[in-house]
């Protein structure tokens, strides 16, 4: 007989003391339930338990969404960002079509691309469009709808729509938090659809975050730490304990 409502979340919260995190077909599993049942009783205990990408872990294990000012996060470890860009920089060639993700890491990507360099560019935040207007040799593609100011970006179904139109060769995306068991994630829920939708479209896909993201989880959970083919920090090629 599976257990009552506060046995099963008691024990539950006893197999996360263990494991740290467990996804939801396995607690299930664990506690002789269906996985609705687990998702209806954690859904009445935020305080105590967290529901990302499709796992179970403790709430106090996921940092609470703070302000994000982009003008206050351009300096928060500038150089490092930079550098982490410079790995990612070989993966742009002449002619590619590319998309560059929000946030202030990825605009360091787009000050090293050569301006001469014929490219076009996807995005949907002003930051990173704002570096592309000028250049000759760049066509830009700013994806619309209803405009963020706190991370200077868009989102909408326009934006999605034009994504479905446009043929991407490389994604370049950025992240707040990055766990081997709990995927990537970042700050603002609006951007997880972009995200989602340059991943499932790209060719190729690209994760660029200083190291300071790794181990972190934030709020809105977008893909799998396995999504990207590659994921650069500052040290070149990051590579997961389990995968090292």
């Amino acid at each position: 007989m599976a257990p009552r409502n506060k046995d099963r979340l008691d024990q539950l919260a006893a197999l996360l003391n263990e494991k740290g995190v467990l996804h939801l077909k396995d607690a299930a599993r664990r506690l002789g339930v269906s996985e609705m049942t687990v998702r209806r009783d954690i859904a009445g205990e935020v305080g105590r338990f967290a529901y990302l990408g499709g796992h179970i872990m403790p709430a106090e294990k996921v940092e609470p969404e703070q302000p994000y000012e982009l003008a206050l996060q351009a300096d928060r470890h500038a150089a490092a960002k930079r550098e982490a860009c410079r790995f990612a920089l070989g993966h742009i060639h002449a002619d590619d079509t590319i998309f560059v993700d929000c946030g202030t890491t990825l605009q360091h990507l787009i000050d090293l691309v050569p301006q001469t360099m014929p490219l076009t560019v996807v995005c949907y935040a002003l930051n990173i469009a704002e570096r592309l207007a000028a250049a000759p040799n760049m066509r830009l593609i700013l994806l619309g709808g209803l405009y963020h100011p706190e991370t200077a970006s868009f989102s909408g179904p326009q934006g999605l729509d034009t994504l479905d139109r446009v043929g991407i060769n490389t994604a370049f995306l950025s992240a707040a938090g990055l766990d081997p068991e709990r995927g990537a994630t970042c700050a603002h829920f609006h951007e997880v659809a972009i995200k989602q939708k340059a991943i499932a479209t790209a060719q190729k896909n690209l994760l660029v975050i200083d190291t300071s993201k790794l181990g972190r989880v934030k709020p809105a959970f977008f893909a799998e730490a396995d999504a990207f083919d590659v994921v650069y920090t500052e040290n070149g090629v990051w590579l997961s304990e389990e995968a090292a």
